[in-house]
């Protein structure tokens, strides 16, 4: 049987596992965001605030899936 955290605790404070993945999500998307302007690849995107929004919504979903069971 699967451990399915209801809360995780850091330093007192509980946090919902759904909101640590939605923030580990956000600062995934924000790193492949500077990697792609570094290299100049988010210039063949035709809107990029919607390709960073898709990377936070995938990376959230990948990290709640299999990095912290949501």
């Amino acid at each position: 049987m699967q451990f399915v955290p209801s809360e995780v605790a850091l330093w007192g404070v509980y946090f919902p596992p759904l909101f640590l993945a939605s923030l580990l999500g956000f600062i995934g998307a924000v790193a492949t965001a500077l990697v792609l302007n570094r290299y100049r690849l988010s210039r063949y995107f035709y809107y990029p605030p919607i390709v960073f929004l898709s990377l936070a919504v995938i990376y959230t979903g990948l990290i709640g899936t299999f990095i912290i069971p949501v």
